[in-house]
């Protein structure tokens, strides 16, 4: 099980690398996020609900027989993807090249990358059966902390209970930057912050030893995790995500990493055409490997 870097570092394609450091650099989730390549277009997997029972015994005493709880769930994969067109006619009278037409579809492969994001927190099959439950969807019970009944200011403490919902210690706490600012005051002078390089050779802060990842603008320029959500009487409120990469924890399915291809001139129109495609989805292995922290006011 690998990341999507690591996919293309096996399989090296010009175009695919260029898109792959485009998905990885722009958004976190995927920078980490392992993916298994599946057969077909759905991954069944058994969820641990109940472990069976064990008990000590004494001589020429039986064991009373016990079965664990299993629960059986079924992911199918998604379809994400687009088009970018090139005009013939810029490259022939000079007024573009294939680096121009680079950046089109670097464009293309950003807002690719930013729409599967969103869907990671927000996915609803309900209102689009066409795309993958994200987090919000699936997350419930104990795995949902609340701020307050009507939102309330973030503190350490509510962080502390975040992390400790997480089996194991969490890969990463996704946030938006002004959330990430409030962690950072209440924690200064502490010894839970430590400062190191990310995959890119970035310096990322960590709590607790868990670092914290920042996830900004959507294509159309909105806050994927904006103070913008709903809890009781007050409707600006943000939420902090706690998320364990790993096999049996939260991972990705896929056909194969991502499909780039250049289609050459199309005849529809006199242009160039690159298609970008993935066919993926979305497994959390264990019932503790996300947890989310929901209802906090935004930081004065």
């Amino acid at each position: 099980m690998l990341t999507i870097q690591e996919w293309a570092k096996l399989n090296p394609n010009p175009l695919q690398s260029g898109v792959v450091e485009i998905f990885a650099a722009e958004n976190p989730v995927l920078a980490a996020l392992p993916f298994q390549n599946i057969a077909g277009n759905a991954y069944t997997y058994n969820i641990e609900t109940a472990l069976p029972g064990i008990a000590f015994r004494g001589f020429n005493e039986g064991y009373d027989e016990s079965t664990g709880v299993i629960n059986p769930q079924t992911e199918t994969l998604t379809i994400i993807g687009g088009d970018s067109d090139y005009d013939v006619a810029q490259i022939a009278m000079g007024t573009g090249d294939n680096d121009t037409r680079a950046v089109h579809d670097a464009m293309k492969a950003k807002a690719l990358t930013l729409a599967w994001l969103k869907t990671f927190f927000d996915g609803d099959t309900t209102a689009n059966p066409k795309e993958f439950d994200g987090l919000n969807k699936r997350l419930t019970g104990d795995q949902v902390i609340t701020a307050g009944a009507n939102g309330a200011p973030l503190d350490l403490d509510m962080l502390d209970k975040l992390v400790d919902a997480v089996r194991g210690t969490p890969s990463v706490l996704l946030m938006n930057k002004a959330m990430r600012r409030a962690v950072i005051k209440l924690a200064r002078g502490s010894s839970v912050l430590s400062v190191g390089p990310d995959l890119f050779g970035r310096e990322v802060t960590s709590y607790s030893g868990v670092p914290m990842a920042v996830v900004e603008e959507d294509a159309t320029g909105a806050d994927i995790l904006g103070f913008d959500e709903e809890q009781g009487t007050d409707n600006a409120t943000a939420s902090i995500y706690a998320v364990k990469f790993g096999p049996d924890a939260l991972h990705g399915i896929q056909t194969a990493p991502i499909s780039v291809r250049d289609l050459g001139e199309i005849d529809a129109k006199p242009a160039y055409r690159t298609r970008i495609e993935w066919y993926s989805g979305l497994v959390i292995k264990h019932p503790r490997a996300v947890a989310r922290l929901k209802g906090v006011k935004k930081p004065a």
